[in-house]
Parts: structure tokens; sequence; C-alpha cells
């Protein structure tokens, strides 16, 4: 190779940077190939069990896609380091008459190795994308199927138990509103008996007097069955 102050190691690092860029072309068209291949050819297993798909961390898309990402980063990354020794060469003394030409030179394989950069991080992430949408439709599909084929049994059982649980619920609500209803009626008799009682003092004392009476004839009925309770207990233990 050429030494670092003269033309022709300028020209080699030229040679070294459009090779390069032809690999790098390249690669890049059929990166972008495999990215449009592998969603067809997942869409054309849709309709396939989960048995029968294999897994898509062990297809041969997926090592293509690594090991084509790995050779791509490893051109730009050479294609990278050409253009910075082209950056050092026209800072090089003896190169001041050709700096304009030699400046445009190295901005165009710059603008170059931007676009490829750009193009292949895009493709990439299509491709990560498109993968972690099939991932989530796989694992959705593998669900639905696991619960068609389950046995009838748990679905059975699951509509007896919503079926039951829905009549207990039927049954607390009549419950609370027949309840509801009873206590309603309860104040209104309570409120009537005692608008008519405040009305008619006569009434009111016969009431009272009622009362009173119901009250003294339960304690004489307590009272008689205390001492009958007594007396038998007595005459049980002799």
């Amino acid at each position: 190779m050429a030494g670092i102050g003269s033309s022709g190691y300028w020209e080699d690092l030229r040679k070294q940077a459009r090779q390069l860029e032809n690999e790098l072309d390249l690669k890049l068209v059929s990166f972008s190939k495999l990215c449009t291949s592998y969603s067809s050819s997942r869409d054309g297993r849709r309709g396939e069990t989960s048995d029968t798909t294999p897994l898509l961390n062990n297809s041969t898309q997926d090592r293509m896609f690594d090991t084509m990402s790995v050779e791509l980063e490893q051109l730009l990354a050479k294609l990278t380091a050409v253009n910075d020794k082209m950056a050092e060469y026209t800072n090089t003394p003896g190169t001041a008459s050709l700096n304009a030409a030699l400046m445009h030179t190295l901005q165009r394989h710059r603008d170059i190795l931007q676009d490829y950069t750009q193009e292949f991080h895009k493709t990439k992430g299509n491709f990560l994308a498109i993968r972690e949408r099939e991932d989530l439709l796989g694992s959705v599909r593998k669900d639905i199927e696991t619960y068609k084929s389950g046995s009838g049994v748990n679905n059975r059982r699951t509509e007896l138990f919503l079926k039951e649980h829905e009549h207990l619920r039927n049954i607390a609500m009549a419950t609370k509103e027949n309840m509801t209803s009873q206590r309603g009626v309860l104040k209104s008799i309570q409120s009537k008996v005692n608008t008519l009682a405040n009305r008619f003092p006569t009434i009111n004392n016969l009431i009272q007097r009622i009362n009173l009476r119901k009250r003294r004839d339960s304690l004489i009925l307590g009272s008689v069955i205390g001492v009958c309770t007594i007396i038998l207990l007595l005459y049980a233990l002799h």
C-alpha cells in the first residue's frame, strides 16, 4: 500500500470504500428481500396448528437474519474506518492544493455511508417489528386452539356455575325487594296507628291499657311456666 502522504494512498482508500459500498449495496438488497419473504412465509403458515408450526427462534429465516445483521454491521464499521482514514488524509501536509476536491469526494462517501446505515437500521427495525407481531399472533392463536381442543367438561361446568350464580343473585334480589316492601308496610301501619291514637285520646288510653294487660299476662304466664318447670325438675330428680 502507498504511503499516507502520497496520492496512491488516497486512491487505495477510495478503492476500499467503493468495494465496501458495493458489498453493502448487494447485502442490503438481500436483507430487504429477507424481511419481505419472512412476512409472506408467516402469512402462509397462519392456518397451521401450533404443533406443526416451527418455533420462530429456530427458523432458517431467523438464523439468516442474525447472520446478515452481523455481516452488515461489520461492513458498515469497515466503511466508517475507511472514511475516517480519508478524513485524516485531507489534513496531511501537501494536500492543501487538492483539499477542495478531496473534501468533495470524502463528503460523497460519507453521504453513501449515512444512507446505507439508515437503510440497514430501517430494514432491521421492520423485520423485528414483523417478528414481534407474528410472535404475539402466534401466541393468541395457540391459546384459541387450546381452548377449542379442550374437553367440553370445563365449559359445561363453567356454564352451570354461571347459571347457578345468576339464580342465586335473582333470589337475593327478590328477597331484598320483599323485605323492603314489608318494612314499608309496617312503617305505614305504625304511622296510621300513631296518627289514630293521637287524634282520639280514648283509643290511645285503650291501646295503652291493652298493652299493659298483655305485659301483665305475659309476666303471669312466664311465672306459671317457671314454677311448673321447677316442680317438674324437682320431681325428676327424686
